[in-house]
């Protein structure tokens, strides 16, 4: 256990470069493994979960370096081509890695074992595995559909059209990979669109992918099996996610201006950004561009006064990730700030929605948790602080209240730092190049 404390801390001023998208780095891992030649990335994500990829790929026959330059270059072995892992897949902390490593090997003839920490292990997985055995793998899971499981991918992989019971980037994602080695069209539907880092990255490396808006609102997206991915560059933009932690610290602490380069801005990530700004925060992006099907920007955040919002349930998919940062920020706005639709917070890393209710409430903190809702009244400034925070093993809980600890009168102090390593690992030493006042309880 690595306890951390964070302490008032003052203007945030600077210019950082936030660590590459976590979801952009997995894909391109995995994509680059399923090409022919040498696919060469930049700007990845080297954090535990991301590391968890690379190694189970490895594992399914890919050879992948990092060379001194900072670069990953990464040798497939074309669509169709895994092998079978000798030995069990460890991904760690990885949800991301989990579900979309078996949609690969449900369009391949191989068997794999999937384990994971103690807190992955918690995690359901019925959502991928239902519509995986529709198109023909198989599994063992534990109790509750849960790690560890064995799979074996379809002998005879059978193209399906399935729409999604959840808004899930990750559930999507699994039956677009398990399509790319499946004879004809597999399509998944979704009603509120998710994060499309998936498609996006497919069409980098050359595969058509068919996306198409229905009468009734929803998106078909669609990809044809026994296509070839070409050997490409990438380069990964900075994590929108990530990014919300400082930028919400500079927010709350007074007279702070950070700038935030090169962040990925996508419409369906950026709804932590929307609603900041709607409560009242001074943000802006500059330099706007697209680069590898990414929209990215500098973000520049000043410190600003909050008022509370409602922030709507339709917004909740582009911001899923961001609501334990968004929290902060509301504990220190003037009024009150309702979210609802959160029930998906409930199944990540830890449970999330009572982690953050649990904290705030410690921090003295008026807030108020429904099923999927929750309810944060500020007054003007930040909260008491002063508590011991358990993180469950969460990264993104341990990340917010440090940042919270930033701010408030007393110091907040969470009970291991660990579980950070798998998304930022030099949150601490950036946010101090910051001016933040982070350090070994």
């Amino acid at each position: 256990m690595e306890k951390l404390q964070s302490r008032k801390s003052g203007p945030l001023k600077g210019v950082a470069r936030i660590p590459g998208d976590k979801s952009i780095s997995h894909r391109a891992i995995m994509l680059g493994a399923l090409t022919v030649g040498e696919t060469m990335v930049s700007g990845l994500l080297e954090g535990e979960d991301v590391m968890a990829t690379a190694d189970a790929m490895r594992k399914m026959g890919a050879k992948i370096d990092r060379g001194n330059d900072g670069l990953w270059r990464i040798y497939g072995v074309g669509i169709g081509g895994l092998q079978q892992p000798q030995s069990v897949l460890d991904m760690g902390n990885s949800g991301t890695s989990t579900r979309l490593l078996m949609g690969l090997v449900a369009g391949h003839n191989i068997t794999a074992e999937f384990t994971g920490d103690a807190s992955l292990t918690k995690r359901p997985m019925k959502r991928v595995t239902a519509p995986l055995q529709l198109m023909g793998a198989t599994f063992e899971t534990s109790d509750g559909d849960r790690l560890p499981l064995k799979m074996s991918g379809a002998k005879e992989p059978k193209a399906i059209e399935y729409k999604l019971p959840v808004a899930s980037a990750q559930v999507k994602s699994a039956i677009l990979l398990a399509g790319l080695n499946t004879p004809g069209k597999t399509t998944v539907i979704e009603s509120t669109p998710t994060r499309d880092h998936t498609e996006n990255m497919l069409r980098h490396f050359g595969l058509e992918v068919e996306s198409a808006k229905r009468a009734d609102g929803s998106e078909a997206i669609s990809v044809i099996g026994g296509g070839q991915l070409q050997p490409c560059a990438v380069d990964v933009p900075g994590d929108p996610s990530s990014a919300a932690f400082p930028a919400v610290a500079a927010i709350i602490n007074e007279n702070s201006q950070l700038q935030l380069s090169r962040v990925g801005i996508s419409e369906r990530r950026n709804g932590i950004y929307t609603t900041l700004i709607e409560m009242g925060a001074d943000i802006k992006f500059e330099n706007v561009r697209t680069e590898a099907g990414e929209k990215v920007a500098n973000i520049i955040v000043k410190g600003s006064k909050l008022k509370g919002v409602k922030v709507p349930a339709d917004r909740v998919p582009s911001m899923i990730d961001e609501f334990p940062a968004l929290a902060m920020a509301a504990a220190c706005a003037n009024g009150t700030t309702h979210m609802t639709g959160l029930e998906e917070l409930r199944v990540k890393e830890s449970d999330r929605l009572l982690m953050i209710y649990n904290g705030l409430k410690e921090c003295g903190v008026n807030v108020e948790m429904g099923e999927s809702s929750l309810t944060i009244y500020g007054n003007g400034k930040p909260p008491k602080g002063g508590a011991l925070i358990k993180t469950a093993l969460d990264h993104r809980i341990a990340m917010s209240f440090l940042v919270l600890g930033t701010a408030t009168d007393e110091p907040i102090t969470i009970d291991d730092a660990a579980p950070i390593k798998t998304s930022f690992p030099n949150f601490v030493k950036l946010m101090d190049e910051l001016g933040a006042k982070i350090s070994a309880a």
